[in-house]
């Protein structure tokens, strides 16, 4: 049988525990090695830079699209989900729902690092002025997944169509998009 000098056996045993030692970044199964890594938090609205583009619908029963571009002013954040969206008008608030093919293939969260930009857009059905089926909209009020302030934007798109026998608006919003570079 062959030995191993001693130098040769003490660099294979350090080259063994070395390699034993490495990180998985997660890989295994131990969370309490894990549990002191840094998390992404919720993105909040104030620390969002906030533009409106719109392909407004230009008469009744037409479709208009108002996409919101958000540009993170803070520190890294995750957007997980769908924002909350209401139509406000004189009167009333009603609450858009989430566009039903962006729920059934589940919504991607997006970490945004400074200066890192997410879309989502509010599709809508204009209907007619001063109608009995419609919801004359003054303004648009979205929040954030997992925050509890709401950012105001005028609405100047014209009044949104009403369906079904709750007055439920013609309307709904995308996931949230990466946008930009």
């Amino acid at each position: 049988m062959r030995t191993l000098p001693p130098l040769a056996l003490a660099a294979a045993l350090a080259g063994t525990l070395l390699l034993t030692a490495c990180d998985d970044d997660g890989a295994g199964t131990d969370d309490v090695k894990n549990a002191d890594r840094p998390t992404t938090s919720a993105c909040a609205i104030g620390d969002m830079g906030v533009q409106v583009g719109a392909g407004a619908a230009p008469a009744a029963g037409d479709t208009g699209n108002v996409t919101v571009t958000l540009t993170n002013q803070g520190a890294r954040c995750a957007l997980k989900g769908f924002p909350a969206v209401d139509l406000v008008a004189a009167d009333s608030t009603a609450s858009v729902p989430a566009d039903k093919a962006a729920q059934a293939a589940k919504a991607e969260s997006l970490t945004l690092a400074k200066d890192g930009t997410a879309s989502f857009t509010i599709t809508y059905v204009r209907g007619e002025a001063s109608g009995p089926r419609s919801l004359p909209v003054r303004k648009v009020s979205f929040g954030l997944p997992g925050a509890t302030a709401t950012h105001d934007v005028k609405w100047s798109y014209g009044p949104v169509a009403l369906k079904g026998d709750a007055g439920e608006p013609d309307a709904s919003v995308s996931a949230f998009q990466a946008a930009g570079d």
